[in-house]
């Protein structure tokens, strides 16, 4: 039986399809053989995966570089015996392990989404009793009914249907509901045209049907995807990655100066013991306590911003990876467009006509050549359009929440269409009463309704359905002026050819009478002499916005690529008018490559295709995980859009996954990173804008505080080598790092986004998290401290000063020296005054609090006992302010200096040749 399950369904013939399931059509499966089954194929539902348990998941939250050195701050300080230090220090540290790990554990959660949306009832046939059981006790081979509304409990061969429509949206992408049927297909369709077969977890919106069980639980499709999200890896961020990676190299900088100032002092003839306080104390001052907590804080800020832009952030690093994107894998329906069909052309009477307006908004004009015409005055095209209102079961309404539909999106689609042209359906559906209806059939591809038009006068049919279904039935057409005329049938496919190339889907329209007080209508009643209305094409247009977002993007560096389940031709005509691939929007629809394509391909020729190519069409789940772990494998950054199930495991690859927050399912949300509330692509080129934007202070932040850590390691390793006394203590270090990370570094923050943000190309995924500027610029700040520290240290010495004062103006030199360097930090390039002074207030606050802090550290008794410092006089003061203010001048001036030199070398290369000057003649 389990060889039997693998097997290509579709591709079977209904006889060989129950004999190989060894059940009977009429009478099912006997309880002998389900008891048989379930213990060999299990419950019909997704097996629930162990992972690790939340306390091991807890501690891994510890498991990084950074932690360690702030662990072994906290171990070293409680040696010290300074307990409110080392409890500052492991509060931290617990905060973000906190945090971290509420966060975590996308896909336990998505997986049990998965196992949730599997729970429902079916009826089933055993035992020749139809009964109606929980969908976890199906079988392969049980038989099946289902109905308009029964979500469908497993995977299913069709056998009998009528008019069924299944909506496929979260397996597959495609956008509309899919006619099904029983008859026996191709081997090679793929899963999206699988006519024949039915799916776990899909949506029965019309009709009825039976089918026989063919999967379960894991073998089912969703099982499938299930084993993708299983499979699919957890990547670090790019945040993540450099900071583990500058935290490594950090940690072994501060081991070995460490570790020097003990070895140099003990060779100098100094108490080991004294070393190893030094020690200690340049270790200490070297490790930047605030980081992690800035991290958090800055990203969380981040989240607060992207809300307020409708993406809610479920995991804090997202927020930094976001402004790393370099590609973004967006789905088509709902995300790029609006999820809204729209008759967008109409061709009647021999003419073209365009309608204006999108959605269901009865709200749009009619066009001929460009010019706005009326349509009462074109009878073929008023026609037309009352015959996509009258042959029609779907309705429109308006509520608080805007225009909603009941039915199917295509029929909604002609309804509103009628109503730009100013037809009112209750108007026209009580002139014309409805008699009797021939519904949709997929062997007919048509649908018509018979209506009374009065007493006396002839009843009318009107039919709509597939092109080659309406058009064999027809024998001439309805002219504009309200008369018959001959058909053309090829200007007609002409016109067909037109619209399809545009990727609308494309509805033929016609009418017959009947003799007066015909009652109902049957096939051979519209099987010719009816007369051909029209034509009315249709799709699901581009957001405006998202049009915009786009081009947003590509100017930003970033590459959007549409990867989606639905058709070849509408997925090209949608990437062609939001400029996907190069495509001019007023030009040819951009290239696409399907699943069957992609199918061919080898792993390299993989890597190829997902870089060139922008849109994928027809492609399935595991296609499109493929896709992101190509892309990746390329070195890009990938975001990943989605909404159904099918969209989850690549959602949880990408570096960010991001679901919609309207139609996505429940576990597309768990797995993804981020939600977008309004459905929307200009929703995630806000949040990418953010993102940059939390990046640029996170750098800020770490340009701040290095030179801080640098200088007051060098102060330690410079009073080793020259013998002297420490000029800062341990306890005085932990209150320069903690009191300036919390009142000055936190405040870039809040530092709002620099002009021209979305202009700049994505940083380079490989580049280190510090450029060389920064470094060098963080090297000298380090250097201008350790100069100012410890000469004034020196120097207070050599004027008579107690130790206490010196270290007090060492420590006020620290302090006042990080205060006027943040000023430089508020932006990496420019001035204060071209981004602003008061454009940031909380910095300004947190300016004030500080200054108010170092002189109660200064003058108040119970702080000098506590810090071993000491009130010192106005001359001192002036020194301190001196060296700070040297700071900000120096660091303006390298700014200026490379703001310079970087315009002069985009000159050059913008500047034309001079062309050589003539010879002379000798």
């Amino acid at each position: 039986m389990e060889t039997i399950l693998s097997r290509h369904w579709h591709h079977l013939p209904e006889s060989e399809v129950i004999g190989l399931l060894e059940t009977d059509l009429n009478h099912g499966l006997d309880l002998f053989a389900v008891e048989h089954r379930q213990a060999r194929f299990g419950p019909n539902a997704i097996t629930q995966r162990k992972g690790q348990g939340p306390l091991v998941r807890f501690l891994l939250e510890f498991h990084q570089p950074l932690i360690y050195i702030l662990l072994a701050a906290a171990s070293i300080t409680a040696f010290l015996q300074e307990w409110v230090d080392s409890g500052v220090i492991l509060g931290v540290v617990l905060v973000n392990a906190i945090i971290g790990f509420a966060q975590e554990s996308k896909a336990l959660k998505a997986i049990a989404a998965l196992a949730n949306a599997m729970t429902s009832e079916a009826t089933v046939l055993r035992v020749g009793e139809k009964k109606r059981i929980s969908a976890t006790k199906l079988v392969p081979g049980d038989i099946v009914f289902l109905q308009s509304g029964d979500k469908v409990p497993a995977d299913l061969r069709l056998l009998v249907c009528r008019e069924l429509q299944t909506d496929e949206s979260t397996l597959t992408g495609e956008s509309v509901p899919i006619q099904k049927h029983a008859k026996t297909l191709r081997q090679d369709t793929v899963l999206a045209e699988r006519r024949n077969m039915i799916y776990s977890s899909t949506l029965v919106t019309y009709g009825t049907a039976t089918g026989v069980v063919i999967g379960t639980g894991d073998n089912t499709e969703i099982g499938r995807i299930s084993e993708l999200i299983s499979s699919a890896e957890v990547l670090a961020t790019p945040l993540t990655r450099k900071l583990a990676h500058f935290s490594g190299i950090l940690l072994y900088v501060i081991l070995g100066m460490a570790a020097l100032t003990f070895v140099v002092g003990v060779v100098r003839g100094e108490s080991w013991l004294q070393m190893f306080m030094a020690a200690v104390a340049l270790a200490v001052g070297a490790i930047p306590e605030g980081l992690p907590a800035a991290v958090t804080i800055t990203l969380a800020i981040g989240v607060g911003k992207m809300a307020k832009r409708n993406a809610i952030i479920r995991k804090l690093p997202a927020v930094e990876t976001l402004g790393s994107t370099t590609v973004i894998g967006s789905d088509k329906t709902g995300t790029l467009t609006q999820n809204q069909m729209t008759v967008q052309e109409v061709f009647a009477g021999g003419k073209r006509f365009t309608v204006s307006g999108v959605g269901y908004a009865p709200e749009g004009e009619f066009a001929c050549d460009t010019e706005t015409v009326v349509p009462r005055e074109h009878p073929a095209l008023l026609e037309c359009l009352r015959a996509g209102l009258l042959c029609n079961d779907s309705a429109v309404s308006q509520s608080d929440d805007g225009w909603q539909i009941a039915g199917d999106p295509t029929e909604a689609a002609l309804i509103v269409s009628a109503c730009k042209a100013g037809l009112s359906p209750a108007t026209i559906k009580q002139a014309l009463p409805r008699l009797d209806a021939i519904p949709f059939e997929s062997q007919h591809q048509y649908m018509a309704t018979l209506h009374h038009a009065g007493p006396d006068a002839p009843a009318l049919v009107y039919l709509k359905g597939s092109v080659e279904s309406v058009l064999q039935r027809c024998d001439n057409v309805f002219g504009d002026a309200g008369s018959g005329a001959e058909l053309n049938s090829d200007s007609v496919h002409r016109r067909v050819g037109e619209l399809a190339s545009d990727g609308l889907r494309v509805l033929a329209l016609a009418r017959v009478e009947l003799p007066a007080g015909t009652a109902s209508i049957q096939h051979q009643d519209v099987a010719s002499g009816l007369s051909f209305l029209g034509l009315q094409g249709m799709i699901d247009p581009p957001r405006p916005e998202a049009v915009d977002a786009v081009h947003a993007c590509q100017s930003a560096g970033i590459r959007v690529k549409m990867i989606t389940g639905d058709h070849a031709g509408t997925a090209a005509a949608i990437a062609a008018q939001i400029g996907l691939n190069g495509a001019d929007p007023n030009g040819a629809a951009a290239s696409v490559m399907t699943g069957k394509m992609l199918a061919t391909l080898s792993d390299t020729e993989l890597l190829d295709a997902a870089e060139q190519s922008a849109v994928f069409a027809r492609v399935t789940p595991e296609q499109k995980l493929r896709l992101v772990k190509a892309l990746q494998h390329r070195g890009h950054v990938v975001a990943m859009t989605g909404d159904g199930v099918n969209d989850a495991p690549a959602l949880r690859q990408a570096d960010i996954g991001v679901a919609m927050g309207i139609a996505g399912t429940e576990v597309a949300k768990e797995a993804a990173d981020m939600v977008l509330t309004d459905d929307n692509f200009s929703s995630i080129e806000a949040a990418i804008e953010e993102g940059r934007g939390v990046f640029d202070n996170l750098i800020k932040f770490i340009t701040w505080t290095l030179p801080t850590n640098i200088g007051e390691g060098l102060v330690i390793l410079a009073a080793v080598f020259a013998g002297a006394t420490l000029p800062i203590q341990p306890v005085q270090i932990l209150w320069i790092n903690m009191t300036t990370a919390v009142l000055l570094g936190l405040m870039l923050a809040f530092e709002p986004k620099e002009p021209g943000i979305m202009l700049r190309q994505p940083r380079e995924p490989t580049s280190p998290i510090l450029s060389a500027t920064l470094i060098f610029r963080i090297v000298l700040v380090g250097v201008l401290l350790l100069v100012g520290a410890f000469g004034l240290f020196q120097w207070e010495l050599s004027e008579g000063e107690s130790e206490a004062a010196a270290r007090t103006v060492a420590v006020n030199v620290f302090v006042f020296g990080e205060l006027c360097y943040l000023f430089n930090c508020r932006s990496l390039t420019l001035s204060i005054f071209a981004i602003g002074v008061f454009s940031n207030r909380w910095l300004l606050a947190g300016v004030g609090t500080m200054a108010a802090l170092q002189v109660a550290f200064t003058y108040v008794p119970a702080m000098n006992r506590a810090f071993d410092s000491e009130p010192i006089g106005i001359t001192q003061w002036c020194l301190i302010l001196g060296v700070g203010l040297s700071i900000y001048g120096i660091v303006g001036l390298e700014k200026w200096l490379r703001r310079r030199l970087t315009l002069r070398a985009e000159y050059r290369q913008t500047k034309p040749p001079v062309p050589p000057l003539p010879r002379r003649s000798v």
